[in-house]
């Protein structure tokens, strides 16, 4: 849905992954499950944001098994959103965050 939308994406199936892609490559936006095979969504989230490198890319967390409250609570990521979600309210957001 997003390469349909022209943009650049670039997937990881697990933390590891996602730490090994970041050592290449520095996204535009971040978007970040919590719940990972290998791993803790929060935390990476909150890696990141701790970090003079990447604390400025915005992150939109999502997740199926959390409170939203809860979930902005224990990170500091730019966006939030519930699955499932809607398509066009996904894209919006997308969008909101990179034009900025």
């Amino acid at each position: 849905m997003l390469t349909e939308e022209k943009y650049q994406v670039r997937t990881c199936p697990n933390a590891t992954n996602f730490w090994q892609l970041m050592k290449k490559h520095t996204p535009d936006m971040i978007v970040l499950d919590i719940m990972l095979p290998d791993g803790n969504g929060l935390d990476i989230c909150n890696q990141l944001k701790k970090s003079v490198k990447t604390y400025h890319i915005p992150i939109m967390m999502m997740s199926a098994n959390n409170h939203l409250n809860t979930v902005k609570a224990k990170c500091d990521a730019e966006d939030f959103i519930n699955k499932p979600f809607d398509i066009n309210d996904f894209l919006e957001r997308i969008g909101h965050h990179l034009e900025n």
